[in-house]
C-alpha cells in the first residue's frame, strides 16, 4: 500500500477541519464531517494493524536470517571437526612449584598442530599447600585453563597416579557434551617431549576400547601382554579410566613404581586385550646410551629423559620445531 494518498488525505481532512471551525459550519455538515472523520480514523486503525502485523512478521524474519546467519558461521568455523575424530586428554604429572617447567612445556605444545583429532594437554599435582601457590597456580588457571588439581597428597609412588585416572569420570561427568569426553587418556612425565602429530596418526587405526599403549618395560620385550608400560608415557582407552575408577583392584594396589602397579592393575583385572608397543617410536635421549635407547630418529612419537635444557634444546633442534617461523623485519634469528 503506497503512503501518498494516505498522507493527501489526512492533510485534506485537516483543512476541511479547519474550514468548517473557522466558518462555523452548519450542523448537517460538522455530522458528515464527524462521521467521515470516524470512518477514516477506523481505517487508520486497521492500517496500523496490519503494518504492525506485517512488521512484526519483518522482524521476526531478520530474527531467523541473523540466527541462521549465526548457525552457519559456528558451523563453518568447526566444519574441520567430527565426531569421528580423535579426543585424546594428556595428563602431565609435575608439582606445583614447576612454573618455569609448565611454561616451557605450553610452548612445546602449544606450537603443534594436529589434524583429525583433539588433544588437550594438562598439567596434573595434588593439592596446594603453600600461599603462594595458591596465588600463582590460580592466575595459571585464569590465564590457560590447562590444570588440574587432585585431592592428595604429592606423591610419586604412592596412589598420586590412582587418583588421577580415577578422578576424571566424575570431573569430567558433562552430559551436554560428547561421550566418551576423550577416546584416549594418558599419563605422561613431564620431562618426555610428545610430537602429537605422530602419536595421533599411530592411533588411528587402532580400536577405542580396552587399550593399552605404550613402550613395554623390560627395554629388550616386545610383547606388551607379559610386562607393562613404561611411565615415560602410557596411555588407555575411556572404558578402563571408568574401570578404574569402580574397582577394588587398583584401590588395594597403590603403592609401587607407579608404572609397574598400573601394569599390575591390567593384568589382576583381565583388562586390555588390545595393547600397542610404541617401540621403537618411543624411546629414551640418546645419552647416556642404554638398552632403552637409540640416536634420535624422525618416525618419533615420544622421546623421555629430556632432564635439561641441552637435552631440550637439541632434541627441538632436531626436529626443525621452528621451521614455521614467519619471516618480519622485527627480528632477525639465523
Amino acid at each position: 500500500m503506497h503512503m501518498l494518498p494516505i498522507i493527501h488525505t489526512i492533510v485534506q481532512s485537516q483543512k476541511r477541519f479547519q474550514n468548517l471551525v473557522t466558518m462555523k459550519a452548519p450542523r448537517s455538515d460538522r455530522k458528515g464531517f464527524i462521521l467521515s472523520s470516524l470512518l477514516f480514523i477506523l481505517f487508520l486503525c486497521a492500517f496500523a494493524s496490519i503494518n504492525e502485523f506485517r512488521f512484526d512478521k519483518l522482524l521476526k524474519l531478520g530474527r531467523c536470517a541473523f540466527s541462521n546467519a549465526s548457525s552457519t558461521k559456528f558451523l563453518a568455523t568447526n566444519s574441520s571437526s567430527s565426531n569421528d575424530d580423535i579426543r585424546i586428554l594428556i595428563g602431565i604429572l609435575t608439582l606445583p612449584d614447576q612454573y618455569h617447567r609448565r611454561d616451557f612445556l605450553r610452548m612445546i605444545y602449544g606450537t603443534q598442530s594436529v589434524i583429525g583429532a583433539q588433544v588437550d594437554v594438562k598439567f596434573v599435582f595434588c593439592n596446594l599447600t603453600k600461599e603462594d601457590q595458591q596465588v600463582l597456580v590460580a592466575l595459571e588457571i585464569m590465564r590457560y585453563d590447562d590444570i588440574i588439581i587432585l585431592n592428595c597428597k604429592e606423591n610419586m609412588n604412592k596412589g598420586k597416579t590412582y587418583t588421577y585416572f580415577s578422578s576424571l569420570p566424575e570431573m569430567l561427568n558433562d552430559t551436554d557434551k560428547a561421550y566418551p569426553p576423550y577416546h584416549y587418556v594418558m599419563k605422561a612425565d613431564d620431562d618426555t617431549y610428545i610430537r602429537l602429530a605422530s602419536l595421533v596418526e599411530s592411533l588411528k587405526p587402532l580400536p577405542r576400547e580396552d587399550l593399552y599403549y605404550g613402550y613395554v618395560i623390560p627395554c629388550p620385550s616386545m610383547d606388551p601382554f607379559v610386562h607393562y608400560m613404561s611411565g615415560m608415557g602410557y596411555m588407555v582407552s575411556w572404558d578402563i579410566v571408568e574401570w578404574i575408577r569402580v574397582s577394588e583392584i587398583p584401590k588395594n594396589h597403590m603403592e609401587g613404581p607407579e608404572d609397574k602397579i598400573f601394569g599390575d592393575w591390567i593384568r589382576e583385572g583381565h583388562k586390555a586385550k588390545n595393547r600397542y608397543n610404541g617401540k621403537w617410536s618411543m624411546y629414551n635421549f640418546p645419552e647416556p646410551p642404554t638398552r632403552c635407547t637409540h640416536e634420535l630418529w624422525p618416525d618419533t612419537i615420544a622421546v623421555h629423559l629430556l632432564k635439561n635444557q641441552e637435552k631440550w634444546i637439541q632434541t627441538l633442534k632436531y626436529f626443525n620445531v621452528t621451521d614455521n617461523l614467519k619471516p618480519s623485519k622485527l627480528y632477525h634469528i639465523p
